[in-house]
């Protein structure tokens, strides 16, 4: 039996009372700017990362094994995704503190030795939403824990979403990067 890992949810600007059991997966709140017509967005985790690597600075994620520990009312939305060799993760950066998620621009990796890059124009987690999208292998299913390898979020981080990685769907043979960014 896998240990069950509580999924917290990031500071809110609003209150909310605390959820009733750890299972219920509190909501994770999105709020638009007073003056734009976007309407507020809730999304509950499904899941949270166990094991892995605590350091976010970490460069090479591609041997760290980790597992996701779905919650269990979502243990049969796994039906077939055993067929698949790599999964779609998507993540909700918890400790990404609200300074950087602030900041429009920002140097890649902190290095001031490459140009300015606007927050939507990397890939780190100091981004308006800091949600993150990541491929990793999927190396086996155990009842509603995913057994992951590649995986780039910390022990703890609440997922949203998993969706498998379909080759001739998701691979864009012909994209361009910049030279910076090794294009």
């Amino acid at each position: 039996m896998v240990p069950r890992t509580a999924v917290r949810a990031p500071a809110r600007r609003h209150a909310r009372a605390p959820p009733s059991r750890v299972s219920a997966a509190p909501t994770i709140g999105f709020m638009s700017d007073a003056d734009t017509p976007l309407e507020e967005i809730h999304m509950r985790p499904i899941g949270v990362v166990a094991g892995g690597d605590s350091d976010v600075s970490r460069w090479d994620w591609s041997r760290v094994r980790s597992e996701l520990r779905l919650l269990p009312e979502h243990a049969d939305a796994l039906l077939g995704l055993d067929g698949y060799t790599h999964v779609i993760v998507v993540g909700w950066l918890d400790r990404i503190p609200a300074e950087l998620r602030a900041r429009p621009r920002a140097y890649p990796a902190g290095d001031e030795r490459l140009p300015l890059q606007g927050a939507l124009a990397l890939r780190g987690g100091a981004r308006p939403n800091p949600i993150a999208v990541t491929v990793c292998r999927l190396l086996a299913i155990d009842g509603a824990v995913l057994r992951l390898e590649g995986l780039d979020l910390v022990d703890g981080t609440p997922v949203l979403d998993v969706k498998p990685y379909i080759a001739h769907y998701d691979a864009v043979t012909e994209a361009r990067i910049p030279k910076w960014a090794g294009g």
